[in-house]
């Protein structure tokens, strides 16, 4: 299940490092629950409709925030949640709750991200992670095997598991950024994607976000 949040506008200004302050609204909407040291079947994209300055982003007009769940209960969880405390951070507040209806998926789909960078990694040979760009043939390799092993963790099996995954290199402005969380750099690419695979295959993949740290607001998918 995805959920569209609509925001009030911001009281105190938004730094550009929000995303830690996004995690830990969701994890206070959801409580107790399996996902905060498990398999991340979920994604959040970012905050859309602000404008930025030097320092800070502001959203006078409010803001649009959408957030996936692969286990539609533990979206019925959040929605609780919010009703309980709607407050975010920076001032801002849910006004409004929408669920989303899911695309008509065919075998292939080219997903665009959801204001988020996809976060492509692979260990060294001396376990640190390398961060593998959109122009990397490894990258693919990378997003690929990670959307395996989720759907496999999810109960997949069969066609499913031979999704694929690949950056669209007829893309005319791709960019990597660097996203800071909790002082940590991350290397990410904004750029589409191309999945193929089956259509409940893709429809997970838009739910639960590509690459690494899905959990954290990255590699979510429009």
């Amino acid at each position: 299940m995805r959920i569209r949040l609509q925001l009030s506008p911001n009281t105190e200004p938004v730094p550009f490092s929000h995303l830690y302050s996004l995690t830990g609204a969701l994890h206070k909407w959801l409580g107790k629950n399996s996902i905060h040291n498990g398999v991340s079947l979920y994604s959040f994209g970012w905050l859309h409709g602000g404008k930025s300055n030097k320092k800070a982003l502001s959203f006078s007009q409010g803001a649009d925030w959408n957030i996936s769940f692969f286990d539609d209960e533990l979206a019925r969880q959040l929605i609780k949640g919010i009703l309980r405390e709607p407050s975010v951070a920076y001032g801002m507040y849910i006004r409004e709750i929408q669920e989303v209806e899911p695309l008509a998926f065919s075998t292939q789909h080219i997903f665009h991200t959801d204001g988020s960078a996809i976060l492509a990694r692979q260990k060294r040979v001396d376990g640190s992670q390398e961060y593998l760009s959109w122009d990397s043939l490894a990258a693919n390799e990378a997003l690929t095997n990670k959307l395996r092993w989720k759907l496999s963790q999810a109960g997949f099996n069969g066609n499913h598991l031979n999704a694929r995954v690949a950056f669209d290199r007829t893309y005319s402005t791709p960019r990597s950024r660097k996203i800071t969380i909790k002082g940590v750099d991350h290397k990410g690419s904004e750029c589409p994607v191309i999945v193929e695979g089956t259509p409940e295959a893709l429809h997970f993949a838009w739910l639960v976000g590509l690459g690494d740290l899905t959990g954290s607001g990255f590699g979510a998918l429009k």
